[in-house]
């Protein structure tokens, strides 16, 4: 980062490990991001080596932190989070300890029921690309249910269900086992940016609770051989399998959105 180039503000401080991109546009929005004692403003660029940059008070340091990405397995009860006052237990106590002086992102979160494979960087772009809504990052999960779900309203979890004036849906569904009655209580589900429990709340709103929920990939990464609460550190190649999105064998009982838009535009 000591580099004599003037660098958006934003990425500076995502470079430090200080929060991510986002996050630091809304510190400087409220006035948290202070350049050579005076308030930041939106878009400012600064000199990384030359510009004193503090964060509530805190001068920032210009030495940027090494690249990182570790893909972890999350449990249950741990949440997504680098500072959540109602959980002590985040999801980077995974990390090893070699990473305890490093600030991470975590790149796609899973809340506090949920498991399986978690993304954590200290990249602060590659964090912004997982999770922008403009990168197509599809994420699959297994999802158990407490009572079976038919193969009949399987359209439903495709079209959504309005919450609050917004409509939450998923990409694909799928029945597992599904057998001669056309239902099943297991399912593998798609989505691209899903916002927060927006599984979980599309199947309650339906009528059926989730007894479990299980990321078990990310774009063409998979979480198979990581253990339980174990992680493992990413290679470019790997970082990059991340927005591929390999295609899906076809199952019996199955909606997709990309179906579904494939269908409506025949009709027309």
């Amino acid at each position: 980062m000591a580099s004599a180039e003037p660098l958006r503000l934003q990425k500076f401080l995502a470079d430090a490990g200080v929060c991510s991109r986002r996050a630091a546009e809304a510190l400087i929005a409220q006035g948290e991001v202070w350049v050579n004692g005076a308030a930041a403003t939106l878009g400012q660029k600064i000199t990384a080596g030359v510009d004193r940059v503090t964060v509530s008070g805190k001068t920032i340091r210009s030495t940027a932190q090494p690249i990182v990405t570790v893909a972890v397995h999350k449990p249950r009860g741990l949440v997504c989070s680098n500072d959540d006052p109602h959980h002590a237990a985040t999801v980077f106590e995974l990390l090893p300890r070699e990473f305890n002086k490093l600030r991470f992102f975590c790149a796609g979160r899973l809340d506090l029921d949920s498991e399986g494979l978690v993304i954590l960087t200290t990249d602060g772009d590659l964090a912004h690309r997982l999770m922008h809504p403009s990168n197509v990052v599809v994420k699959r999960y297994h999802v158990i249910l407490k009572s079976p779900f038919p193969s009949s309203r399987l359209g439903q979890l495709i079209r959504g269900v309005v919450i609050e004036g917004e409509r939450l849906k998923v990409e694909r569904a799928a029945l597992i086992n599904a057998g001669t009655a056309q239902s099943s209580t297991d399912l593998d589900v798609h989505m691209h940016h899903g916002k927060k429990r927006e599984i979980r709340q599309v199947f309650t709103t339906l009528g059926y609770d989730v007894k479990r929920l299980r990321r078990y990939q990310i774009g063409a990464l998979q979480l198979k051989g990581i253990p339980l609460r174990a992680g493992k550190v990413l290679s470019p190649r790997q970082i990059a399998a991340l927005f591929h999105n390999p295609r899906t064998p076809r199952a019996d009982f199955e909606a997709s959105r990309a179906a579904a838009t494939s269908a409506s535009d025949h009709e027309d």
